[in-house]
Order: structure tokens, then sequence, then C-alpha cells
């Protein structure tokens, strides 16, 4: 338990110095970019789910879904949701 904690925190770190600091050449700095909007995409998800707990409203956080919400912002979470509830997928 004690290497994974190592591990995140590490990764966590890296992704802050990125942020701050800015990716010494152009392929990091776009990794790095698309990296942070993965990750706000799963926190929109994230909130999406809290939020929707009430009305019973469940997106799955996973690869495609958090690429899905943090490349395409709030209309990509708008069509994952139409998609729920057309497709009962």
């Amino acid at each position: 338990m004690n290497n994974l904690l190592v591990i995140a925190a590490g990764v966590f770190v890296f992704f802050f110095l990125l942020l701050v600091l800015g990716a010494p050449f152009h392929p990091l700095r776009w990794i790095g970019k698309l990296a942070v909007r993965f990750v706000v995409g799963a926190f929109l998800l994230f909130l999406l789910n809290v939020i929707g707990e009430s009305f019973s409203l469940h997106i799955p956080i996973n690869f495609a879904t958090a690429a899905v919400g943090g490349l395409l912002g709030i209309p990509g979470i708008a069509a994952l949701v139409l998609i729920k509830y057309t497709l009962g997928v």
C-alpha cells in the first residue's frame, strides 16, 4: 500500500509541476495538457454522479467517458447523459 501511495504522490507532483512550470518541450506539453483534460473530465463525471445520485443517474468513470468529458466539456457530459437515457447503456 505504501508503494501505491508513493507512486500516486509522484504522479501528482509531476502533473502539478507541469501545470506550474510548463513542459520543457512541445510534445510533453501536449501530453500534459491532454492528461489534465482527462482528469478534469473524470472530475466532472464525479460531480455528475454525486449530483445525479438523487435522480438515479450514474455514468461510469473510465478512460473513454473521461476523455469525452475532458475534451468536449459540458456538451460531452450532456451527450453521455443523452446516450445513457436513449440507449439505456
